[in-house]
């Protein structure tokens, strides 16, 4: 039973029993009966008036908690005259103007806060109280190439890609860097906040691969000109000393002249490799910017392939083409793109096992070229070092064929990749864009 109605009650009851009582008086005095009429009648007169004056506020009340309700703090009450009410409308009114003036502030910060998201470079993935995704910015949506409608709701772990595996173990409230094709160098964090008293994380992916070339590309081209220099160095004297050395073989005995010889020739080819393997590194350091100039792409191709054919016949490995019905002409470095070419297949080839296949696609528009083998993949462990400097799987790599690649690539300023997919086949492919 409401407050309201237990007045009515109590009224009711109260007026009742004075009316029997009056009825009482009416054959003892009838001027008496009259009296207590009047007296009641005024009475309830005063009671409507004291109702009204009690039903007011209540009903300023449940007005004021039904706009709470609907979040609608622009309802603000006039005042009546009536001391105690219009105490409780000013705290109201009060109330109301604060409720306003803080929604509007938490409504502006949080337009703020979206467009700040939306146009951060970073990549930023919420996640919700199960680390599931909840939504993700366009920078992220460009990183795992999916559109946010397609991964809300899913745990990290089934993120596309390499980002599922990378992302799906990473620690709370730190962060981690990692390489997921040998190119892109990101800087993961995870990240607490607090939402309607929950805790929550979400993750923020920013780029570092140009920050981190720019680095270590200073940083091994100051090696490899003192190693290089030293070295020289000390192949100039060491070779000079050597040929000296052959002056005196006429002078030695018949039976030791054939071992002096022998020695000899192996340190001055020892000494000339170093001088070669030394040269190489150098000249990764020193590849000129691109002179660029129209060219087929399929010509080229075809020139490559005339080239690699003795290798690939000898592996008896499958060349299969794929081309464009319209060769894609492309604004290149000849001669840088075909080094990089020449690499690119000769990898291929040397992963490929007998009786299997190396593939030459290309797309015309946009220009693209995917070179594809389906030999021995590129390891996880591996794809994170593919690019890296003097990085090798091969027992006498040098590292620096993929190097040269990655330089000449990015200085022409064309996207490229190298990865192993879910089917086994290995595709370096890279995109031509003017």
């Amino acid at each position: 039973m409401t407050l309201r109605s237990k007045f009515v009650l109590v009224a009711v009851l109260l007026y009742g029993a004075m009316l029997v009582l009056a009825w009482q008086l009416v054959a003892y005095n009838r001027w008496l009966f009259v009296a207590a009429e009047v007296l009641i009648v005024a009475s309830l007169l005063f009671t409507v008036k004291l109702y009204t004056s009690f039903v007011r506020p209540l009903n300023l009340i449940a007005a004021g908690v039904e706009s709470i309700r609907d979040r609608d703090f622009s309802i603000k009450f006039l005042k009546t005259g009536q001391k105690e009410v219009d105490q409780l409308v000013e705290v109201y009114n009060q109330m109301m103007e604060e409720l306003r003036q803080e929604r509007v502030v938490q409504t502006e910060k949080h337009f703020l806060l979206e467009r700040l998201i939306e146009a951060s470079p970073s990549g930023i993935i919420l996640l919700d109280s199960h680390d599931r995704v909840a939504g993700l910015n366009p920078a992220a949506a460009v990183l795992l190439q999916a559109s946010g409608r397609d991964l809300v709701a899913k745990p990290l772990a089934d993120l596309p890609g390499h980002w599922g595996a990378s992302l799906g173990k990473l620690p709370k409230d730190e962060q981690r860097i990692i390489r997921p094709n040998g190119i892109q160098t990101y800087r993961c964090r995870k990240i607490r906040f607090l939402d309607k008293g929950y805790h929550r994380y979400f993750i923020l992916i920013e780029e570092l691969t140009q920050e981190l070339l720019e680095k270590e590309r200073n940083a091994y081209e100051k090696l490899i000109r003192m190693m290089s220099h030293e070295i020289n160095n000390s192949i100039g004297a060491v070779n000079s000393i050597l040929h000296s050395f052959a002056y005196f073989s006429p002078q030695l005995d018949p039976g030791t002249r054939p071992d002096f010889d022998e020695a000899l020739q192996v340190c001055i080819t020892r000494n000339q490799n170093l001088a070669g393997f030394m040269a190489n590194f150098a000249n990764v350091v020193r590849i000129p910017p691109p002179t660029k100039q129209p060219v087929s792409l399929h010509e080229l191709l075809h020139s490559i392939q005339r080239l690699m054919l003795p290798s690939v016949e000898r592996k008896g490995v499958l060349w299969h083409w794929e081309l464009d019905s319209v060769s894609p002409t492309v604004e290149v470095d000849v001669q840088q793109l075909e080094q990089v070419l020449i690499n690119v297949v000769k990898n291929a080839v040397e992963a490929v096992e007998e009786g299997g296949w190396v593939k030459v696609k290309t797309v015309a528009n946009p220009p693209q070229l995917l070179i594809q083998d389906n030999g021995q993949g590129i390891a996880p462990e591996v794809q994170e070092k593919l690019f890296s400097p003097f990085f090798s799987t091969k027992a006498n790599g040098q590292g620096i064929g993929l190097t040269m690649v990655r330089e000449i690539l990015l200085q022409h300023g064309f996207p490229f990749s190298l990865q192993t997919g879910a089917d086994g086949v290995t595709t370096f492919q890279t995109q031509f864009v003017s």
